[in-house]
C-alpha cells in the first residue's frame, strides 16, 4: 500500500471523499489517505493528524516523497486536537481504530466539529459504538459499506451534520440501518460469524455461577442474538 496504491479498504474511505476540497484524516496511516486524495483531486487540501512521533515521522516523509508538501500538512497531536478553529475543513475520516476509540476521539473532540459537514469512519471493530454516539450527536448516517479484504471484514459508516435526527432503533445500533435493510452476502457472513462465536460464549456462561453480572451479560447476549436472528430472517 502507498499513496498511489490503496487497500480495498481505505480506497472505499477514500471514494466518499473525493468531492470535498478540504479534509482532515485523524490517525493517518503514514499519510496514504490524504497523499493518495490530494494526487487525484486537483485543489483538495488535507490535514494528517498523528498522536505518537513514529508515525508523525512517517507520514512526514510520505508526503515529502509525494511532492504534496503545498497540499497536505501533518500535525501531531490527541485526535481532533489537531485541528484549528481557522481550518475550515469539510470532511473528517477516523479509518482503522476500534469503534469506542472513534467514538472517544469524537467525544473529546467534538467542540471542532463546528462546520463539518460529513464524517467517514471505519472501525475496525465494535461499530456499534459510533453509531451510538453519532445518534446522540446530531449526525445522520447516509452511507453504510461493510467489506472484505483479507479475510477480515471492515464496515464504512458515512454521516452528515444533520440536526433533529430520528434516534436508531437497537438493531440499527447493532447492524447498521442500512446494512440492515441491504442485506449484502458479506453482511450475511459477518453477523453468522458472530453468531456462531457468541453462542459458544453463552454456552460458557450458562455453564458458570449464576450471579447478578453473569445474568445480566447472559440476557445482553440472547438479545444481540435475538436481533440478529430477526435480521438475518432466521
Amino acid at each position: 500500500m502507498n499513496d498511489k496504491q490503496l487497500s480495498l479498504r481505505l480506497e472505499r474511505v477514500a471514494s466518499y471523499l473525493y468531492h470535498f476540497k478540504r479534509i482532515a484524516d485523524i490517525g493517518s496511516d503514514h499519510g496514504y489517505l490524504p497523499c493518495y486524495l490530494a494526487l487525484r483531486c486537483p485543489g483538495l487540501t488535507a490535514i494528517a493528524g498523528e498522536l505518537n512521533e513514529g508515525p508523525y515521522q512517517s507520514a512526514c516523509a510520505q508526503v515529502s516523497r509525494s511532492g504534496l508538501s503545498d497540499a497536505v500538512e501533518v500535525r501531531k497531536g490527541n485526535g481532533l486536537e489537531v485541528l484549528k478553529s481557522d481550518d475550515k475543513v469539510e470532511a473528517i475520516a477516523i479509518a482503522g481504530m476500534g469503534g469506542p476509540l472513534i467514538a472517544s476521539i469524537l467525544e473529546e473532540g467534538k467542540t471542532k466539529l463546528q462546520g463539518v459537514q460529513t464524517l467517514v469512519l471505519q472501525p475496525n471493530i465494535a461499530a456499534h459504538a459510533v453509531r451510538e454516539w453519532l445518534s446522540h450527536h446530531e449526525f445522520s448516517i447516509s452511507a453504510e459499506e461493510i467489506i472484505e479484504e483479507d479475510g477480515k471484514i471492515y464496515e464504512i459508516i458515512v454521516a452528515v451534520a444533520e440536526k433533529d435526527t430520528p434516534p436508531l432503533t437497537e438493531a440499527d445500533l447493532l447492524l447498521g440501518p442500512i446494512l440492515r435493510r441491504e442485506q449484502t452476502s458479506v453482511f450475511h457472513k459477518k453477523w453468522r460469524r458472530e453468531q456462531q462465536s457468541w453462542l459458544l460464549v453463552l454456552e460458557e456462561l450458562k455453564k458458570g455461577k449464576q450471579t447478578k453480572e453473569m445474568s445480566e451479560k447472559q440476557r445482553k447476549l440472547e438479545r444481540k442474538l435475538q436481533l440478529v436472528k430477526e435480521a438475518l430472517g432466521e
